[in-house]
């Protein structure tokens, strides 16, 4: 018999159950029997241990293992028989069984409640006027001529900002007077995360040439072997490598490989740019829609549900960014800006959800097969290397989630009115 639901709030509610004591006592019996299979106690052969020795032995395992039996079924059971759509694990806060009677059981769960869907269709965008001005152009020939510098050796002059160095460094404790093992290494002249004593020294220097100086490092120091230490150090110029960007001419267009002059690749870059930015401007405007459409939404949605996800989205973050100086009012800062995310997130995820099933939106196998194509070839990998990872990973509902999204955002665009 149903026992009467409990409201906490409208996405969490409490369930009672009861495990008759005739399904509990079956259970404890077949854990008795598991165990004394099992056991090798000395004095009995395997398998003959008497069930009264099994239990004094083992009360609290087979306890467990009829809990673990009956309950998870149960509560789950209890749940499907409510048609709720359940949006995190059920947690068991109240459990009560003693051998031989009922187990009686209370359970918190998340659901995701229903809401009402506003009318998504001929909704009225308004397009900016996209253009690509010579700053543009500019900025990108910038961008793609210091991808294609290069450092030459020279030995006419010292060190200046910007050349690769390669150092030999000779270090030794001040106050052991221990050696550090030489090193070679290639810095960048001046680079802020250098040391400061290194860069201050670095400059002017030629080939052959040495420099002493001395470093105090903090007892917080990163490299443990150093932390707390002074060291000085010798440090001699092996080699000089200047950068040397290339002039942006015709020749500089030709090198590239398809340009005839510069004046070919300017207008590719016009035309690149101009296609990025409408691209851009697609997805302003989709957001701008699924945002008109979110406002109009009234929905409250499960505490676990956006916990989690914000957690998701501070983790993206820091591997993203790893950042070592967070102080305490900087995590509670991501933390609230990460639960706001994720809180649209999820409300958008289930916008999109319910469009997809009122306009019957599906992925075809033929659509799922030219987003692994599309996959393969920006990763340079085989079709059959794609699919062959998404079967070993168990990763195709992910893929298909995600093409149904586009599909049915696609399907929202051309729905709207876009001025």
């Amino acid at each position: 018999m149903k026992t009467p639901l409990k409201d906490i709030s409208e996405t969490k509610k409490e369930i009672k159950l009861e495990i008759s004591s005739e399904k509990a006592r079956s259970a404890h019996q077949k854990a008795i029997q598991q165990y004394a299979s099992g056991a090798k106690i000395k004095g009995f052969r395997k398998g003959k241990v008497p069930n009264d020795i099994i239990l004094r032995m083992y009360q609290s395992e087979i306890r467990e293992a009829v809990i673990s039996a009956l309950v998870p079924n149960a509560v789950n059971e209890e749940i499907k028989s409510y048609n709720f759509k359940v949006a995190s694990i059920p947690r068991i806060t109240d459990l009560q069984y003693d051998e031989g009677g009922p187990i009686k059981v209370k359970a918190e769960i998340e659901i995701w409640p229903d809401f009402k869907m506003p009318d998504y269709k001929k909704i009225k965008l308004k397009k900016k006027k996209i253009s690509v001005t010579q700053n543009d152009v500019t900025d990108a020939l910038t961008d793609i001529q210091a991808r294609s510098v290069q450092y030459i050796p020279t030995e006419e002059r010292g060190v200046i900002d910007g050349d690769y160095v390669v150092v030999e460094i000779k270090g030794q404790d001040v106050k052991t007077k221990r050696f550090l093992p030489t090193e070679k290494s290639v810095v960048l002249a001046n680079h802020p995360d250098n040391e400061k004593q290194l860069n201050e020294h670095l400059l002017g220097l030629r080939i052959n040439e040495e420099t002493h100086f001395s470093i105090n490092y903090q007892k917080d120091h990163t490299n443990k072997k150093l932390a707390g230490k002074t060291v000085d150090y010798k440090v001699k110029i092996l080699s000089i490598k200047e950068k040397k960007l290339p002039e942006i001419n015709d020749d500089f267009a030709k090198d590239l490989g398809e340009f005839e002059n510069i004046k070919d690749l300017k207008e590719k870059i016009k035309g690149e740019l101009k296609k990025d930015k409408e691209e851009a401007q697609k997805r302003d405007l989709a957001d701008e829609l699924i945002k008109k459409i979110s406002d109009d939404v009234k929905i409250t949605l499960p505490d676990t549900v956006i916990e989690q996800e914000a957690i998701s989205i501070i983790r993206r973050q820091m591997s993203d960014a790893p950042r070592k100086d967070l102080k305490e009012e900087d995590l509670k800062k991501m933390n609230e800006e990460a639960k706001i995310k994720a809180h649209q997130n999820i409300k958008n995820h289930l916008i999109l959800t319910e469009v997809a099933k009122m306009e019957k939106l599906e992925v075809l196998e033929k659509e799922f097969q030219e987003e692994l194509k599309s996959i393969a070839m920006a990763n340079r990998v085989t079709y059959e290397q794609v699919l062959d990872h998404i079967n070993k990973e168990g990763t195709k509902k992910d893929i298909t989630d995600n093409l149904l999204m586009r599909k049915t955002v696609d399907f929202l665009m051309n729905a709207a009115i876009i001025e």
